[in-house]
């Protein structure tokens, strides 16, 4: 299946503006063929604790109505970062929304990254369980940004949930760009698996993002790859093939010593 990455800044606090982008990147995914686009961490509101924790909406209003109304009129599915106000919690939430315009699925983020002066564990809930989608061929597993620092996540998500691909959406700093890039890589190569991640570019309070949005195949090859700096949308062609072929060739999953790592 063919898959696009949306690179993008965000508009503080306005999520008319933001789902107006979305609207037009996934148009332009669809014109190039794209069965799915994702798009950044908070992508509703930015990635300001301060903004969220006054914007943050439940489901039945705002933000995610709207992506499902793209997704059905564009006939695309979709992945976002968005807040999700539940009660009296916040969760830093990644939805996936089907072509016909239907939640598929939602994975709350379970690593809070809890570091001045970001401090997410001061706005948001942490989630107590990974998600895991089908669509078409391919298994996608779920992760937000600061869970890429957790290798045993992705690596339970291939080994018990058979995932193919690891979808991120991601709101990661300038100052550790080579750790966003060399840790994707790692993430790929180490599981054998796909992974498409979307980064946001611009500036939000104080954090500037440093892009650099990808696509990686199982064997570790970057096979799309985007900016540091400026929104861009790229693309590339996913095949359950290719992991299939990869998995069987070096059988590292399989040669796991599990005896020797509890």
């Amino acid at each position: 299946m063919k898959v696009a990455v949306a690179q993008i800044s965000c508009s503080l606090g306005d999520a008319d503006a933001n789902l107006l982008k979305v609207r037009d990147f996934s148009q332009r995914a669809k014109e190039l063929g794209a069965e799915l686009i994702v798009f950044p961490e908070m992508t509703d509101t930015g990635y300001s604790m301060s903004v969220i924790q006054k914007h943050a909406a439940s489901w039945t209003s705002g933000f995610v109505p709207g992506l499902q109304e793209v997704a059905k009129d564009l006939s695309i599915a979709i992945v976002s970062g968005v807040s999700e106000r539940d009660s009296s919690c916040i969760y830093n939430t990644q939805i996936l929304v089907d072509a016909l315009g239907k939640i598929a699925a939602k994975y709350r983020k379970t690593h809070l990254y809890a570091v001045a002066p970001v401090e997410e564990q001061t706005c948001f809930a942490p989630g107590s369980a990974f998600e895991v989608c089908a669509l078409d061929r391919l298994r996608f597993g779920f992760s937000i940004c600061y869970d890429l620092r957790f290798p045993e996540m992705y690596r339970r998500l291939v080994t018990e949930q058979i995932v193919d691909a690891f979808v991120m959406s991601s709101a990661w700093p300038f100052p550790r760009v080579e750790h966003f890039r060399t840790l994707a890589m790692a993430r790929a190569i180490e599981n054998q698996s796909y992974v498409v991640a979307s980064n946001r570019v611009g500036k939000d309070d104080d954090l500037w993002f440093c892009g650099s949005s990808t696509i990686i195949d199982p064997r570790g090859v970057a096979i799309a790859a985007a900016s540091a700096d400026r929104e861009e949308l790229i693309q590339a062609d996913l095949s359950e093939e290719l992991v299939r072929s990869v998995r069987n060739r070096v059988q590292s999953l399989a040669h796991r010593r599990e005896d020797l790592y509890s």
